[in-house]
């Protein structure tokens, strides 16, 4: 029987990967109780240089924990970033939410005049005190969210922004940079800057924050 040569066992390909993602990344403008998020955000794309744009506010990763430890849901724009999330690494108790299928969430975007992954964040509000909220598609979901806190909205205990694309994606998480700081919102919250994001990249840092830093997690 003929077949091609490629590792087949689960373990071992984990094992590869991670190594080589270390290998490939630098991990020194990092704090290390960071390196486990970089490598997974790695890893969901296959890029090193993902993480050269990344920011975030040095409380994230415990507040993350925390949150999640006290069995505070994740809140996701769109399923893709909740179907990435490994619910099995969730502490007993966590939930993942997304509202955008809720059958309100239409008439809600027409009466607001907005799209429907903002819209859907209307309906967020009965979990968002001490949630993690994880945001991996649409910049207006972030925008929304943020006008909201603005204006009184409970607080998250962290925001893990990761919109994509070319309309408001860079400027979105460009708002949530200086909005969520200490003298403002005061939210921890880490962010890629630019246009780069996606839904990949989300459910991976959530991942690796439920997973108590572990890069196999």
């Amino acid at each position: 029987m003929t077949g091609y040569n490629y590792i087949r066992e689960p373990a071992a390909i984990y094992a590869e990967s991670f190594a080589l993602c270390r290998a490939a990344t630098d991990l020194d403008r990092f704090p290390e109780e960071m390196h486990a998020l970089v490598l997974r955000l790695v890893h969901s794309v296959g890029r090193p240089d993902v993480v050269d744009n990344l920011v975030w506010d040095d409380r994230v990763v415990q507040a993350t924990a925390a949150a999640l430890g006290r069995g505070k849901p994740v809140l996701c724009d769109v399923r893709m970033v909740a179907d990435g999330v490994i619910r099995s690494r969730l502490p007993e108790g966590s939930d993942v939410l997304c509202t955008l299928g809720f059958g309100s969430v239409a008439g809600i975007a027409s009466r607001l005049g907005t799209t429907r992954s903002a819209a859907a964040v209307e309906l967020w509000r009965p979990w968002l005190d001490g949630a993690v909220v994880a945001i991996g598609n649409a910049p207006t979901a972030l925008f929304h969210l943020l006008e909201r806190l603005e204006q009184g909205w409970p607080k998250p205990a962290a925001i893990l922004g990761f919109p994509v694309g070319f309309v408001g994606a860079a400027e979105s998480k460009a708002v949530l940079v200086a909005a969520a700081a200490r003298d403002r919102l005061d939210i921890p919250f880490i962010a890629l800057q630019g246009r780069d994001g996606g839904s990949a990249l989300a459910a991976a840092a959530v991942n690796a924050l439920a997973g108590n830093g572990s890069e196999a997690a």
